[in-house]
């Protein structure tokens, strides 16, 4: 059997589409009902749906973020969106990320029938080694995530980050972000002090800012480290990076 999990912020989406849809039909069932995009992560984490029912404008999360990082955490698990959505690039970015089908609120019960059956078969030919098409979906979904991730680090490299603060924001386990990173050739830390290092030469274009108050400014907690990282950054010292291209 196949299993299921539900996720509509409506109520009456979630209990509507347990009760009309004959699961059984298609050998699934439903082991898994939410009512938000968290509720509807944990059931994911917790069941290991093959297929997910979601809307993916919820209150409270980036839809296309959340749908990437299931797809890139959970490569095999089938995607259908129900939602009243209707914008066509929406759909399309949905799509591209690995959504199987997107169907628009109302959806008739033969639209529910066709998507059922064609993740269902495609379930299947998985099962029978004929899922190399999931490698594509997968890589597109990963680089999503790690440029949504970078993109939050650059907006708030000045906070005390650290990966699992990240991984919170781009709905992904930690070690699952680490390993992202990783693929770029670098390390959470190593983006991470890359981005402020750059961030702390802008600064230095003011010369009344003391090397003290931009390694403050760019997220390190004393001096002593900024000036290692600085240095392991760029090649040289602060003060000599301020002194040769700053005069």
């Amino acid at each position: 059997m196949y299993k299921v999990v539900i996720v509509d912020d409506e109520p009456l989406i979630v209990e509507g589409l347990r009760k009309i849809v004959d699961w059984e039909k298609y050998g699934c069932i439903v082991v898994g009902e939410g009512h938000s995009g968290k509720e509807g992560l944990t059931l994911v984490q917790k069941h290991e749906p093959d297929i997910l029912f979601t809307d993916i404008r919820m209150p409270g999360m980036d839809g296309l973020t959340m749908i990437a990082a299931l797809r890139s955490e959970h490569q095999e698990m089938q995607v259908v969106v129900l939602t009243g959505y209707r914008d066509f690039e929406y759909a399309r970015s949905a799509l591209n990320l690995g959504v199987q089908r997107y169907l628009v609120k109302p959806s008739k019960m033969k639209e529910l029938d066709e998507a059922m059956t064609g993740v269902t078969e495609r379930l299947e030919k998985m099962g029978a080694g004929r899922g190399s098409v999931v490698d594509a979906e997968s890589t597109t979904a990963n680089n999503f995530i790690v440029k949504q991730a970078i993109t939050y680090m650059e907006q708030h490299y000045r906070e005390k980050l650290q990966l699992p603060d990240v991984a919170e924001k781009v709905y992904v386990s930690h070690w699952h972000l680490s390993k992202l990173l990783n693929s770029t050739g670098k390390s959470f830390s190593e983006l991470l002090n890359e981005i402020r290092i750059e961030n702390a030469k802008k600064l230095m274009e003011d010369s009344s800012l003391h090397i003290s108050d931009i390694a403050e400014r760019v997220g390190f907690a004393d001096t002593a480290h900024f000036s290692r990282v600085f240095k392991k950054c760029t090649g040289i010292s602060a003060g000599e990076y301020r002194n040769k291209f700053l005069r």
